[in-house]
C-alpha cells in the first residue's frame, strides 16, 4: 500500500538524520552557501530520472498521494480538460486525496477498471495507473499509453522506485508524468511520514511541475554551481495564477533517499529488489502448494491470496505471530515482502496458512523469478560516477561530510529569516525521531498496535487547542501549504453544508505570502485582493468596499497575525467582525504564531480556522526545505468538516468529514514527538516566556539598527512584533547597491541573509527568534552596520561604484586565494570584514551564481560537474 519496511544505513542515520548540520538548514534560497544540499538533491533528481526513464525530476513532493493529485492538476491545465480517470487498483489513499483535490479544482474524477476505459465517449485530461498495482499485479501499459495519447490525454504512473530497478520504466512505455514515494529507500515508515515523494516529467511539462527543481548554472568566475531553477513557476511568485500551492516539500528525506542510492548504487538496489522478488515468489509458490489460490499475473513484492478455508482462521494465526497483512474484504489477503523480511518470516506465514515443511531454498530453486519480457527492464540506470564511488562507509562518510561543509546551518550561526522562525531544534526534542518504536510502524497497522501514538495525538491536540482557543485540531496536513488548503476546504464544506454553494470569494491582502492566494485557487475560490495602508495594515476602507462588492459570494478572508509587515494590527477584531457580519469566515495564517503563543489566542481575535507551522513555532526543524507539519485548529462550527481518511478514520475526523488531504491519516506522525517534547518541556509559562523573548529580541535589533537603516512599519509606540523590515531601497539610487548585494555580502560576514524583498521589494525582513543570545544578535547587527559603512564609502566616492565588496560578494576561498586579484580593495577587506571572522569563518563554496544562465541552459541531473565547466 505504498509503505514498506526498510533498513536505514547507520552511516546515513548518524551523519544526516541525526546531524544538525543537515536538519537545521533552510530552503536553499541563498545558493552560494547551500551547495552541499543542492548537490545531494541533484543526486536525488538524477536517481529518480534514471529509474523512471524520464528526462527530468523534481527535488521532492510531500507524499505519493498529493503528488498524484498534483499530476492530475497538471494534466487538466495542460490539456484544458476537466475529467480524469483513476484506475481502481490504485492505492486507496491516493484515490481519496485525488477526489478531495478534484472538488476544489472542478475536475470530474472517474474511478474504474482500466479494461473498461472508454476514451471515445469522454475527453479525459489524463489517466492514472499504479505500477505495480495496489494488489501487486504488474500491468503492461504500453498499449494504454498509445490509446490515451491518441485521444489527446496524458498518462500518469504512480510507480514504486525499487520495483523500477527490475521493471520496464514508465518513461519507456509512454508515461507523461511519473510520481511515487522514496520511503523504502532508507526512510522509516513512521506511521505514515514524513517521506519524500517524487515527480518526473517530460520536458514539455517542466514549467508546470510543482515543487523545487535543482539546476546547474555557473558562478561569476565561470565555475559550475547549483541553484533552484525556474522559480518563476512557483507559488510565491505566481500567487493567484499558480496551479499548485506547494512550498516546503521533503528535502531532508529526499537527501536520505539520495544517499541511500549513492551508497547502494544500481547493483545494490537491484540486489535488494531481486531478493524481495525472490522471497515473494517463494512465498506465493509455497501457498499455492498448500492449496491456496494466488491471483494471476506477474508481481514484484506483493501477492494477493485467497485462503482455501476463508480468511478468519488465517488472520487469527497471523495476528498471534504479530504479522500484519491486508484484508481486501472479499475473501482475499494481500501480503507484501520488503527489505527487512527474513526467511524465517516466510516460514511463519506458511505455517499460518497450514502446516508446512517446505524449505525456502528448495522452493526458490524450483520457481521462475524472471519477469515476462514485456515488463522486464533492459536499460541501464544510475550510471553516473556518484552512484559508483561511495560504496564503503568510509567513502560515504567523507562524501556526506564534504557536502555538509558547503552548507551554512544553525550549527554555524543564526539564520534570521523573516516569517521562517529559525529557532533551536533541541537535541532532547529530536531524540525520539529515530526510535524504532515510532519509526517501524505501518500507517495502516491495527490501531491497538500504536496506542502510544494515540496518546501523543490526544495530548498534542489538547495542548494546541488550549494554545489557540480552538475547539478542534486536525493533524493530517503535512505542510503549512496543506494546512492552508485544508482550512479553506473546511470553510468551503461548511458553506456548502449550509446551502451557500455560491460563497466562493476569498479576500486576501496584497501583502500576503504567495501560498495564500495559491491555496485559495487550489481550493476552488476566487481571489479578491485588498489593499494595505501606509502603516502596513489592511486598508479598512478598501476591505469594507470589497466585502460590500462580494457580500453574497464571500466565503472567507485570509489574514496573517501579526501582519506580514511585522506589526500587531490594532483593528484585527474589527476586520473579523466585518467578515462575520457578511456571512464569511476568517482564516488566520499561523506563520507568525511565535509572536502569539501564551499572549494571544487566534480564536479570541475572531479567527475561525488557523494552521500552525509546527516546523516554525513548535520546533520541528526545517530540514533544508522540509519536512514540515501544518495542522489546523477550527471552531466548534467547523469541527464536523475536518478531514477523514479511507483506510483509518483519524481521531479528529468530523461527522461530515471531507476526504483526506494527505496520504496518511495523521500526515507525518513520526516528527510530532518533536513538538510534543517542546510543549511538554516548556510548559505554559515557558512558552509564554519564549514568545516574549522573541518579541524583545526583534525590538532590540530594530533599535540597534535604527539610525543606520530605516525600519519600516512599527506601531504607534515605534515597536514591532517578533520580526521587522529593514529598508534597503534608498541604496540603489545612492550607491547602485541592490538588496541582493546586501544579502550576498552578509555571507562574507558568516550570515545567511534575512528574507529578501518580501513583503516589500528591496527590503530585508529579520526574525531573530528567542533562541539567540544577545552576543549573536549584536554580531548580526554589527555586520549590518559595517555593511552600511561599506555602502557609505560608495556613496562618498571612496569605493568604486561597480567594483566593490558588495557587488562582488560573496568572496569564495577560491577567489580570495587565486593568483589574480584586480579589485581596488584588499583580499582581507573581502574575506575578513569583521574581527570575529579570524576565529570562525564560513566560506561560501562558490562565487555569486548566474541565475538567468541556469534557466536558459536548464540541466537538472548529474553529468559530473566537470561537464559544465567552460574552457
Amino acid at each position: 500500500m505504498g509503505y514498506h519496511g526498510t533498513i536505514t544505513p547507520s552511516v546515513i542515520l548518524r551523519t544526516v538524520l541525526e546531524n544538525p548540520g543537515w536538519y537545521t538548514q533552510y530552503t536553499p534560497y541563498q545558493a552560494e552557501i547551500s551547495q552541499g544540499r543542492l548537490q545531494a538533491l541533484l543526486n536525488f533528481q538524477t536517481m529518480i530520472a534514471d529509474l523512471t526513464a524520464m528526462p527530468i525530476a523534481n527535488a521532492s513532493l510531500l507524499d505519493e498521494a498529493t503528488a498524484a493529485a498534483e499530476a492530475m492538476s497538471m494534466c487538466a491545465t495542460q490539456t484544458g480538460r476537466k475529467a480524469f480517470f483513476v484506475a481502481d487498483d490504485c492505492h486507496p489513499q491516493t484515490i481519496g486525496v485525488i477526489e478531495t483535490r478534484a472538488k476544489g479544482l472542478g475536475i470530474e474524477v472517474l474511478i474504474g477498471n482500466l479494461a473498461a476505459l472508454d476514451l471515445e465517449s469522454r475527453d479525459f485530461a489524463g489517466v492514472l495507473v499504479q505500477y505495480p498495482a495496489t494488489d501487486g499485479r504488474i500491468g503492461d501499459h504500453g498499449d494504454l499509453a498509445e490509446r490515451v495519447h491518441a485521444a489527446g490525454g496524458m498518462v500518469v504512473a504512480a510507480a514504486d522506485p525499487l520495483a523500477l530497478t527490475l521493471l520496464t520504466p514508465p518513461g519507456e512505455w509512454g508515461a507523461d508524468i511519473v510520481v511515487g514515494s522514496t520511503q523504502r529507500f532508507g526512510v522509516p515508515m513512521g506511521l505514515g511520514g514524513p517521506h519524500a515523494a517524487y515527480m518526473a516529467v517530460r520536458e514539455k511539462l517542466v514549467r508546470r511541475m510543482p515543487g523545487r527543481l535543482i539546476g546547474v548554472s555557473k558562478d561569476v568566475h565561470g565555475e559550475p554551481a547549483l541553484r533552484m531553477a525556474i522559480q518563476t513557476r512557483e507559488q510565491h511568485i505566481r500567487r493567484d495564477r499558480a496551479t499548485s500551492n506547494i512550498c516546503t516539500a521533503q528535502v531532508l528525506l529526499a537527501i536520505i533517499a539520495g544517499f541511500y542510492g549513492v551508497y547502494h548504487g544500481p547493483e545494490g538496489l537491484r540486489n535488494i529488489a531481486t531478493r524481495v522478488r525472490s522471497l515473494s515468489c517463494t512465498l506465493a509458490e509455497g501457498l499455492r502448494r498448500l492449496g491456496h489460490v494466488i491471483h494471476e499475473g506477474p508481481f514484484f513484492d506483493t501477492i494477493r491470496v485467497r485462503p482455501k478455508g476463508g480468511v478468519d482462521t488465517v488472520l487469527d494465526r497471523l495476528a498471534a505471530k504479530r504479522i500484519n497483512v491486508r484484508n481486501f474484504g472479499d475473501g482475499s489477503l494481500g501480503i507484501s515482502v520488503d527489505q527487512t523480511v527474513l526467511v524465517d518470516d516466510i516460514h511463519d506465514i506458511w505455517s499460518c496458512f497450514g502446516a508446512s515443511s517446505f524449505d525456502v531454498d528448495v522452493v526458490l530453486a524450483e520457481v521462475d523469478t524472471d519477469f515476462p519480457e514485456a515488463v522486464a527492464r533492459t536499460t541501464a540506470y544510475m550510471t553516473h560516477p556518484v552512484f559508483h564511488e561511495h560504496r564503503t562507509e568510509t567513502t560515504l562518510l567523507r562524501y556526506i561530510t564534504e557536502l555538509q561543509s558547503r552548507d551554512l546551518s544553525l550549527a554555524h550561526t543564526m539564520i534570521p529569516l523573516g516569517s521562517c522562525t529559525m529557532k533551536l531544534n533541541a537535541s532532547s526534542e529530536m531524540a525520539p525521531v529515530t526510535w524504532p518504536e515510532f519509526g517501524a510502524i505501518h500507517p495502516f497497522a491495527p490501531e491497538d498496535q500504536w496506542k502510544g501514538y494515540t496518546g501523543l495525538f490526544e495530548s498534542l491536540e489538547s495542548w494546541l487547542s488550549e494554545i489557540t482557543g480552538f475547539a478542534g485540531i486536525s493533524l493530517q496536513p503535512n505542510a503549512g501549504s496543506q494546512g492552508e488548503y485544508a482550512g479553506l476546504m473546511t470553510i468551503k464544506a461548511y458553506h456548502e453544508h449550509r446551502g451557500d454553494r455560491n460563497r466562493d470569494v476569498c479576500i486576501i491582502p496584497l501583502s500576503a505570502h504567495g501560498t495564500n492566494p495559491a491555496s485559495a485557487v487550489v481550493a476552488g475560490m476566487k481571489v479578491v485582493p485588498v489593499k494595505c495602508d501606509e502603516s502596513g495594515d489592511i486598508d479598512l476602507d478598501d476591505l469594507k468596499a470589497q466585502i460590500e462588492a462580494n457580500r453574497d459570494r464571500l466565503a472567507a478572508i485570509m489574514i496573517t497575525y501579526p501582519s506580514t509587515h511585522g506589526v500587531f494590527e490594532a483593528e484585527v477584531r474589527t476586520m473579523c467582525d466585518l467578515i462575520h457580519e457578511a456571512g464569511g469566515l476568517v482564516y488566520m495564517d499561523g506563520a507568525n504564531m511565535n509572536a502569539m503563543v501564551g499572549l494571544v489566542r487566534p480564536a479570541d481575535i475572531g479567527a475561525d480556522v488557523c494552521h500552525l507551522n509546527l516546523h516554525k513555532t513548535f520546533c520541528i526543524p526545517h530540514g533544508g526545505g522540509g519536512p514540515g507539519m501544518g495542522p489546523i485548529g477550527v471552531t466548534e462550527d467547523l469541527k464536523p468538516f475536518l478531514s477523514s481518511h479511507p483506510v483509518i478514520r483519524p481521531l479528529d475526523a468530523g461527522e461530515f468529514a471531507m476526504g483526506p488531504v494527505s496520504a496518511a491519516p495523521y500526515g507525518s506522525p513520526s516528527i510530532l514527538p518533536i513538538s510534543w517534547m517542546y510543549i511538554a518541556m516548556m510548559g505554559g509559562e515557558g512558552l509564554t516566556r519564549a514568545t516574549e523573548i522573541s518579541i524583545l529580541n526583534a525590538n532590540y535589533m530594530a533599535t540597534r539598527l535604527t539610525g543606520h537603516f530605516d525600519i519600516l512599519y512599527t506601531n504607534e509606540n515605534g515597536r514591532c512584533a517578533h520580526e521587522f523590515i529593514v529598508d534597503c531601497r534608498p541604496f540603489d539610487k545612492s550607491a547602485g547597491i541592490k538588496i541582493d548585494d546586501v544579502a550576498k555580502r552578509l555571507m562574507d560576514y558568516g550570515f545567511h541573509g534575512p528574507t529578501m524583498s518580501w513583503p516589500v521589494p528591496g527590503t530585508l525582513m529579520v526574525e531573530p527568534t528567542e533562541s539567540e543570545t544577545q552576543a549573536e544578535l549584536d554580531r548580526f547587527c554589527d555586520a549590518m552596520i559595517s555593511i552600511r559603512e561599506e555602502i557609505r564609502a560608495i556613496e562618498e566616492g571612496t569605493a568604486d561604484r561597480e567594483d566593490n565588496v558588495l557587488k562582488n560578494a560573496p568572496h569564495s576561498l577560491h577567489a580570495v586565494t587565486g593568483d589574480d586579484w584586480t579589485h581596488p580593495y584588499t583580499r582581507a577587506e573581502a574575506a575578513y570584514p569583521a574581527g570575529w571572522l579570524k576565529d570562525r569563518k564560513f566560506w561560501p563554496s562558490v562565487g555569486r551564481i548566474d541565475n538567468p544562465y541556469g534557466d536558459r541552459n536548464l540541466v537538472c541531473s548529474c553529468e559530473g560537474m566537470e561537464s559544465y565547466a567552460e574552457g
